[in-house]
Protein backbone atom coordinates (compact mmCIF):
# COMPACT_ATOMS: atom_id res chain seq x y z
CA UNK A 1 0.00 0.00 0.00
CA UNK A 2 1.29 3.48 -0.80
CA UNK A 3 0.62 4.65 2.77
CA UNK A 4 3.31 2.31 4.11
CA UNK A 5 5.89 4.28 2.11
CA UNK A 6 4.65 7.63 3.40
CA UNK A 7 4.06 6.91 7.09
CA UNK A 8 6.67 5.41 9.40
CA UNK A 9 5.55 2.33 11.33
CA UNK A 10 2.73 1.46 8.95
CA UNK A 11 3.29 -2.04 7.65
CA UNK A 12 1.67 -3.35 4.48
CA UNK A 13 -1.48 -5.38 5.20
CA UNK A 14 -1.06 -9.11 5.64
CA UNK A 15 -3.45 -11.93 4.73
CA UNK A 16 -5.52 -11.45 7.88
CA UNK A 17 -5.98 -7.76 7.08
CA UNK A 18 -7.05 -8.53 3.51
CA UNK A 19 -9.56 -11.09 4.76
CA UNK A 20 -10.96 -8.52 7.20
CA UNK A 21 -11.25 -5.94 4.43
CA UNK A 22 -13.10 -8.39 2.17
CA UNK A 23 -15.73 -9.48 4.71
CA UNK A 24 -16.28 -5.91 5.92
CA UNK A 25 -16.64 -4.70 2.34
CA UNK A 26 -19.12 -7.44 1.38
CA UNK A 27 -21.25 -7.07 4.52
CA UNK A 28 -21.04 -3.27 4.48
CA UNK A 29 -22.04 -3.05 0.82
CA UNK A 30 -25.00 -5.36 1.41
CA UNK A 31 -26.19 -3.21 4.31
CA UNK A 32 -25.72 0.18 2.68
CA UNK A 33 -26.93 -0.67 -0.83
CA UNK A 34 -30.22 -2.06 0.40
CA UNK A 35 -30.79 1.02 2.54
CA UNK A 36 -29.76 3.25 -0.36
CA UNK A 37 -32.29 1.54 -2.63
CA UNK A 38 -35.00 2.06 -0.03
CA UNK A 39 -34.11 5.74 0.45
CA UNK A 40 -33.81 6.28 -3.29
CA UNK A 41 -37.25 4.86 -3.94
CA UNK A 42 -38.76 7.47 -1.63
CA UNK A 43 -37.34 10.34 -3.69
CA UNK A 44 -40.07 12.14 -5.60
CA UNK A 45 -38.28 15.34 -6.55
CA UNK A 46 -34.79 16.86 -6.81
CA UNK A 47 -35.49 18.73 -3.58
CA UNK A 48 -36.08 15.43 -1.76
CA UNK A 49 -32.67 14.22 -2.95
CA UNK A 50 -31.01 17.19 -1.25
CA UNK A 51 -32.81 16.49 2.03
CA UNK A 52 -31.78 12.83 2.00
CA UNK A 53 -28.21 13.86 1.11
CA UNK A 54 -28.11 16.22 4.09
CA UNK A 55 -29.22 13.44 6.43
CA UNK A 56 -26.61 11.04 5.04
CA UNK A 57 -23.87 13.69 5.31
CA UNK A 58 -24.88 14.44 8.90
CA UNK A 59 -24.74 10.72 9.76
CA UNK A 60 -21.32 10.48 8.11
CA UNK A 61 -20.10 13.48 10.11
CA UNK A 62 -21.06 11.88 13.44
CA UNK A 63 -20.02 8.34 12.49
CA UNK A 64 -16.35 8.61 13.39
CA UNK A 65 -15.13 8.44 9.79
CA UNK A 66 -13.39 11.83 9.80
CA UNK A 67 -12.41 12.12 13.46
CA UNK A 68 -12.54 9.86 16.52
CA UNK A 69 -16.01 9.12 17.79
CA UNK A 70 -14.64 9.18 21.33
CA UNK A 71 -14.06 12.95 20.97
CA UNK A 72 -17.81 13.56 20.68
CA UNK A 73 -20.41 13.87 23.43
CA UNK A 74 -21.96 10.59 24.58
CA UNK A 75 -25.30 11.22 22.88
CA UNK A 76 -23.57 11.80 19.52
CA UNK A 77 -21.55 8.63 20.04
CA UNK A 78 -24.83 6.72 20.34
CA UNK A 79 -26.20 8.37 17.18
CA UNK A 80 -22.97 7.57 15.31
CA UNK A 81 -22.98 3.94 16.42
CA UNK A 82 -26.59 3.54 15.31
CA UNK A 83 -25.62 4.00 11.66
CA UNK A 84 -24.02 1.38 9.41
CA UNK A 85 -21.44 3.99 8.35
CA UNK A 86 -19.73 3.79 11.75
CA UNK A 87 -19.50 0.00 11.67
CA UNK A 88 -18.23 -0.02 8.11
CA UNK A 89 -15.54 2.50 9.04
CA UNK A 90 -14.60 0.60 12.20
CA UNK A 91 -14.25 -2.65 10.25
CA UNK A 92 -12.08 -0.98 7.61
CA UNK A 93 -9.88 0.60 10.26
CA UNK A 94 -9.47 -2.79 11.94
CA UNK A 95 -8.13 -4.22 8.70
CA UNK A 96 -5.90 -1.32 7.71
CA UNK A 97 -4.49 0.05 10.97
CA UNK A 98 -2.12 -1.56 13.46
CA UNK A 99 -3.67 -3.12 16.58
CA UNK A 100 -2.16 -0.38 18.78
CA UNK A 101 -4.51 2.20 17.24
CA UNK A 102 -7.55 0.33 18.59
CA UNK A 103 -6.92 2.18 21.86
CA UNK A 104 -8.49 5.26 20.19
CA UNK A 105 -11.75 3.42 19.59
CA UNK A 106 -14.71 3.02 21.93
CA UNK A 107 -13.91 0.27 24.48
CA UNK A 108 -10.29 0.34 23.26
CA UNK A 109 -10.82 -2.52 20.79
CA UNK A 110 -11.91 -3.15 17.23
CA UNK A 111 -15.11 -4.89 18.43
CA UNK A 112 -15.08 -7.33 15.52
CA UNK A 113 -18.07 -9.40 16.62
CA UNK A 114 -20.11 -6.28 17.27
CA UNK A 115 -19.23 -5.09 13.77
CA UNK A 116 -20.45 -8.38 12.29
CA UNK A 117 -23.69 -8.21 14.29
CA UNK A 118 -24.36 -4.54 13.52
CA UNK A 119 -23.71 -4.83 9.77
CA UNK A 120 -25.74 -8.06 9.64
CA UNK A 121 -28.61 -6.36 11.46
CA UNK A 122 -28.55 -3.46 9.00
CA UNK A 123 -28.52 -5.95 6.12
CA UNK A 124 -31.58 -7.70 7.57
CA UNK A 125 -33.34 -4.34 8.03
CA UNK A 126 -32.58 -3.54 4.40
CA UNK A 127 -33.80 -6.95 3.22
CA UNK A 128 -37.09 -6.39 5.05
CA UNK A 129 -37.65 -2.71 4.20
CA UNK A 130 -36.30 -2.39 0.64
CA UNK A 131 -38.71 -4.81 -1.13
CA UNK A 132 -41.71 -3.25 0.62
CA UNK A 133 -40.70 0.32 -0.30
CA UNK A 134 -39.65 -0.61 -3.84
CA UNK A 135 -42.96 -2.41 -4.43
CA UNK A 136 -44.85 0.62 -3.22
CA UNK A 137 -42.82 2.88 -5.52
CA UNK A 138 -43.43 0.61 -8.52
CA UNK A 139 -47.20 0.70 -7.90
CA UNK A 140 -47.09 4.51 -7.96
CA UNK A 141 -45.43 4.55 -11.39
CA UNK A 142 -47.28 3.93 -14.61
CA UNK A 143 -45.79 3.40 -18.04
CA UNK A 144 -47.19 6.69 -19.30
CA UNK A 145 -45.63 8.68 -16.44
CA UNK A 146 -42.23 7.09 -17.08
CA UNK A 147 -42.51 7.82 -20.83
CA UNK A 148 -43.56 11.41 -20.11
CA UNK A 149 -40.54 12.00 -17.88
CA UNK A 150 -38.23 10.42 -20.44
CA UNK A 151 -39.60 12.68 -23.20
CA UNK A 152 -39.22 15.74 -20.98
CA UNK A 153 -35.62 14.81 -20.19
CA UNK A 154 -34.84 14.24 -23.87
CA UNK A 155 -36.30 17.62 -24.81
CA UNK A 156 -34.09 19.35 -22.24
CA UNK A 157 -30.95 17.67 -23.55
CA UNK A 158 -31.51 18.70 -27.18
Amino acid sequence: MPGSFLVDGLDPPGPRAWLTLVWVLVLGMAATQLLGAALGSMVTSPRAVSYISLVVMALTAVSGIFYPLTAMPAWLQWVGQASPIYWLGLGMRSGLLPDATAANEIAGSWRTWETVVALSAWTIVGLVVAPFVLRRMARRESGSRVAERRDTALQRST
